[in-house]
């Protein structure tokens, strides 16, 4: 089964305290920030400190995604960064500022050697890319299928939103970039990350925004609060009706399959390929976030 990745929840790699504990709130992912979050006199304690959370058992037990968001390699931290996470077996390394695939190549290629040198097995560490240019969103659909490590492409919004020369507002301001992103996702089917919500206290802008996301297609969302981790999953549960619908679709599908049928249909309409998997992924996030509730 694809794996589900709604909630990918960003921790400051220089706090141990919630380095340590913050599977309890059980997001699909974990990222781990080596980046922005860690000022410059930190960078070394904050990359011992991440490297020793990704070996504790209890993130490979709960299942929870492990990801570091490492420096770019054109700093003076990205490739130690790199050697310390792909070690400690990190699951993704995600690059920030991604302007174009050549920049993911740069980054496999660094990731193989490690391996290698390490023992891990090769292939075994995947890879994210984020967006946070004019440039990156311009480049997105090569960025998108410039590795097949690469699990999924995020979009970040402070950085380009300062190179658009714009900012934060009703959402016009990013509509293109996301879009951009989306497809290209979706080119190369991987998944798709929307931005970061900043406001903490605001369930209401923050719901709206989740509602946009899910309805554009992006596959979850970045986030900086463990609060909003539940909203985010409600959010993209699905209510009861279309809980119910998608089992009668697999139900045809499974009958139709086994009646030999080239056709299938469900009260007189034809079901296909595209309804059955759209199906098939309602049950499966039925069962990671319940059904729906109302708030």
């Amino acid at each position: 089964m694809k794996r589900i990745r709604r909630s990918m929840l960003f921790l400051p790699g220089a706090n141990a305290a919630m380095l340590s504990t913050s599977f309890v709130y059980k997001p699909d992912s974990i990222m781990f920030d080596l980046e922005d979050a860690v000022s410059i006199k930190e960078k070394d304690s904050a990359r011992l400190l991440v490297a020793q959370a990704l070996q504790l058992p209890i993130y490979r037990e709960s299942g929870i995604e492990t990801v570091v968001r490492i420096n770019a390699l054109t700093t003076p931290f990205g490739l130690h960064d790199l050697e310390a996470v792909v070690r400690a077996g990190v699951d993704v390394v995600r690059l920030p500022m991604t302007n174009c695939a050549h920049d993911i190549h740069q980054l496999e290629d660094e990731v193989t050697r490690i391996e290698k040198s390490c023992g891990r097995e090769v292939g075994s560490t995947k890879l994210m890319a984020a967006v946070e240019s004019a440039l990156g969103v311009v480049n997105a659909v090569a960025i998108a299928q410039s590795s097949p490590r690469l699990i999924g492409i995020a979009l970040a919004a402070f950085d380009y939103l300062v190179d658009m020369q714009t900012e934060r507002g009703d959402g016009t301001e990013l509509f293109y970039a996301r879009c951009a992103v989306l497809h290209a996702a979706r080119v190369a089917k991987i998944d798709a990350f929307d931005v970061v919500y900043a406001n903490v206290n605001d369930d209401e802008g923050f719901l709206k925004e989740v509602n946009l996301a899910k309805k554009l297609g992006f596959n979850g969302k970045s986030l900086i609060n463990p609060r909003q981790i539940e909203l985010l999953h409600n959010a993209y549960a699905p209510t009861l009706a279309e809980f119910e619908y998608a089992k009668k679709v697999v139900e045809a599908a499974e009958e139709g399959e086994q009646a030999g049928l080239g056709v299938i249909s469900l009260n007189g309409k034809m079901i296909d390929a595209p309804i059955i998997a759209r199906a098939v992924t309602t049950i499966e996030l039925a069962k990671y976030s319940g059904i729906r509730r109302e708030i």
